[in-house]
């Protein structure tokens, strides 16, 4: 007690800005520290359950099982590695000074362009420029393993080398496109706003948000992927027939060539309104997926951006399970849970914003990062939304996980409720198998990292209706 209550005096006395430092670097590490632990307790789980439980057995082959139970602790090694570097290289970054330097360079460089330390805009777009290359270019070695060494070891990588960097510096253009103007309007807003700054600043956000969610799929994604109108036939006629029975004001099915990044499968919904459309990736599809089909006569199946097509077993699901997985998906809709879900974030995105309100007059904020004699509002959002808000993230984060698996137990019922139990129990056996999900999982790594409840429980939901 005594050493305790010494340890406090001598807190007390450290200067706050050299405390605030320290708590945020402390916090950070804490916090990998127990993801660590928590990947390992999973990594273990890997390593023991080396046969099928006698649970699983009617569900998963031990073909399968095998192959699930490599790939997961292949991506946890990688994880467990590519983790550790992002926290040394974010712990150096600070301990060295690296956003004070990175600001500084950014303003020599917009003095050299003929604008002052009075453009503090320009000066944070060109600092926001900088760190985004920065963060591209040291994470492009840890991309590269990953699509290249782990997913193609495993069957799952569609792409050549080729096509990996032109789709890396597509992505990063197109974001720096929307990234910046949306910063400067957003630094603008603040500058101008006065005392409540922060309510148009969240407005803007709002906006800027549903803007996005609106225009993505229709302008964004198909700058990466093909998008196009699923065919007429029973499928989309079945998919039709479903919306207008839960009154979805579905107007277009697309399906999405996923198949040429990567053999992982995946459906959504999006748009405002009486103005939704579905997207099926290709993937999902057995009829349609590229994965399935065998080369036109005369055809070797390559092409410049496109690998050759592995000769594996059928991916995808039959169109009964296909309109099961979209059961689920609508449910999420008619439930309510996407906009929940949104006012969820906005009514954090407010809060956020007002607290940032209240802190930006700290100076020790500021000075804790090594900007003394300036107070850029880019840092001060960085400051107080990456590292002051960590514990509130973190836990936050783990609510959201929490109210996400209800969701997804909500959706399955909903699903089961139109009769689709028994094709959403073979179309979820079905997606776990193509996408190797390793069925068995650490308790405490599932409670905080599952958005999605196991398998297991999901199917253990389904299993009443389906026998009925």
């Amino acid at each position: 007690a005594a050493a305790m209550a010494l340890l406090g005096e001598l807190w007390a006395e450290v200067p706050a800005e050299r405390r605030i430092f320290c708590a945020v670097l402390l916090f950070s590490w804490a916090v990998y520290l127990w993801e660590a632990f928590l990947a390992h307790r999973q990594r273990r789980v890997y390593r023991k359950t080396t046969h099928v439980p006698q649970e699983l057995g009617q569900i998963m082959d031990s073909e399968t099982f095998e192959k699930s139970r490599l790939y997961q602790l292949d991506k946890s090694t990688f994880s467990f590695w590519s983790g550790l570097y992002s926290e040394v290289e974010g712990t150096m970054i600070l301990l060295c000074g690296g956003i004070p330097f990175l600001w500084n360079l950014s303003g020599q460089i917009s003095a050299r362009a003929g604008f002052g330390p009075e453009y503090e805009i320009v000066q944070s777009l060109v600092f926001l420029l900088l760190a985004t290359l920065f963060s591209a270019v040291t994470g492009l070695p840890w991309s590269l393993y990953n699509t290249f060494v782990i997913e193609e070891k495993h069957g799952f990588n569609q792409q050549t080398l080729g096509f990996f960097f032109k789709d890396a510096v597509k992505k990063f253009i197109v974001t720096q496109c929307i990234l910046l103007p949306v910063t400067s309007l957003l630094l603008y807003i603040i500058k101008i706003g006065g005392d409540y700054f922060f309510i148009y600043a969240w407005l803007f956000t709002l906006v800027v948000s549903l803007v996005l969610v609106t225009i993505y799929a229709d302008y964004i994604a198909p700058l990466f992927d093909k998008f196009i109108p699923l065919p007429e036939g029973e499928l989309k006629q079945q998919i039709e027939t479903m919306a207008k029975s839960i009154d979805f004001p579905l107007t277009k099915v697309y399906v999405v060539e996923g198949s040429k990044r990567s053999s992982h499968s995946n459906a959504y919904f999006y748009g405002f309104f009486k103005n939704k459309r579905i997207v099926l990736f290709d993937t999902l599809l057995e009829d349609y997926s590229a994965l399935n089909k065998e080369p036109a006569e005369g055809e070797d199946g390559e092409s410049e951006e496109t690998k050759p097509k592995p000769k594996n077993k059928k991916q995808g699901c039959k169109n009964e399970e296909v309109l099961a997985v979209l059961g689920h998906e609508l449910g999420h809709w008619k439930l309510g849970h996407t906009v929940k879900n949104i006012i969820i974030s906005q009514m954090n995105s407010f809060l956020c914003f007002f607290l940032f309100a209240v802190l930006i007059g700290q100076k020790e904020l500021f000075t804790a990062f090594g900007f003394y004699d300036t107070q850029p509002t880019l840092i001060g959002l960085m400051i107080i939304f990456q590292f002051i808000f960590s514990p509130y993230n973190e836990i936050l984060s783990f609510c959201l996980t929490v109210l996400s698996r209800r969701f997804e137990f909500q959706a399955d019922a909903f699903a089961k409720e139109l009769g689709k139990a028994k094709d959403l129990y073979s179309a979820l056996i079905k997606l776990n198998k193509d996408n190797l999900g390793f069925p068995v999982s650490d308790w405490i790594f599932s409670m905080w990292h599952y958005s999605h409840p196991p398998l297991l429980e999901r199917l253990q939901a389904l299993k009443d209706a389906k026998q009925e």
